[in-house]
């Protein structure tokens, strides 16, 4: 059920719904995952940051996502977050990647238009859809936000581009909130007008509240990043093993736990956005 992010960004546009993409890590937090799709019958996205490519763990963790993608039976997409440069998107490409995210919002608008056009004319030619930012998501720990996405400016980046999906900068960013965000809901509906309908994504969705990504979802955000709150409850679980005192020296034995709580937090995620029953 390996399939690419043109389609899956399809099927939650067709349906109404959002897709959760899961940044992952290591076989545990693939497996969490996975696990919770399977039993909310829901498309995922398993997505990994292009530091995990430039290093070691990308080799051996694209093989990971991929086997659990082709045994997996509902819809799977490995796509890359957040890649600065055509390198590592061709070398993802390599390993086996069905969606790309080319993120060039640090550049001027002209580069980065022309940036991602380019990546999106390389994946073309494997029928690999791009997803596009326009709008700096930065992190909560940045002492201040950079300019919200421009609807204009996002009808003129869509059409030049040929983007399957654009990330927008609408009070969101990466990280866990010191305070709870306030998304710009009318700027999501404006930007899809704007744009055509263009299926946006919502990135850094650890840790905004519930009764505000469903909104956003209803105004037209089909694809919500989950990062942070992986990294936590992989943390949660392991911690919970260790201060066992009775638990395994056997280390496959003590990660059952950190893959129960991943999986408790993706059931959740799914649930939130719509995702569970979908596939």
């Amino acid at each position: 059920m390996l399939v690419n992010l043109k389609q899956i960004i399809s099927m939650a546009e067709d349906g109404g719904y959002c897709v959760p993409a899961f940044n992952v890590y290591n076989i545990e937090t693939v497996m969490g995952v996975i696990k919770a799709a399977e039993e909310q019958r829901a498309p995922v996205i398993i997505q990994v940051y292009p530091r995990l490519i430039n290093e070691e763990v990308g080799y051996y963790l694209a093989p990971v996502i991929l086997a659990a993608a082709k045994k997996a039976t509902v819809p799977v997409c490995f796509h890359l977050d957040h890649g600065p440069s055509e390198l590592e998107a061709q070398k993802i490409l390599y390993w086996g990647a069905t969606g790309i995210m080319y993120d060039g919002s640090v550049h001027p608008l002209e580069e980065n238009i022309a940036n991602t056009k380019h990546i999106v004319e390389i994946c073309n030619a494997v029928d690999v859809g791009v997803e596009g930012e326009l709008g700096h998501i930065g992190s909560v720990n940045d002492s201040a936000m950079d300019e919200f996405t421009n609807p204009d400016e996002a009808a003129e980046f869509v059409k030049a581009t040929g983007v399957c999906c654009l990330a927008v900068l609408i009070g969101n960013a990466h990280g866990h909130y010191k305070k709870p965000p306030k998304l710009d809901i009318e700027r999501v509906k404006a930007i899809r007008e704007a744009t055509g309908g263009i299926p946006l994504v919502l990135h850094g969705g650890s840790g905004i509240p519930d009764d505000q990504v469903k909104a956003a979802i209803k105004a037209g955000v089909r694809k919500m990043n989950i990062g942070t709150d992986v990294c936590c409850a992989f943390a949660d679980g392991t911690l919970e093993s260790l201060n066992d005192p009775n638990r395994s020296l056997a280390v496959d034995m003590f990660m059952k736990k950190p893959i129960e709580t991943v999986k408790a937090l993706a059931v959740n995620k799914i649930k939130l956005v719509g995702a569970d029953g979908k596939a």
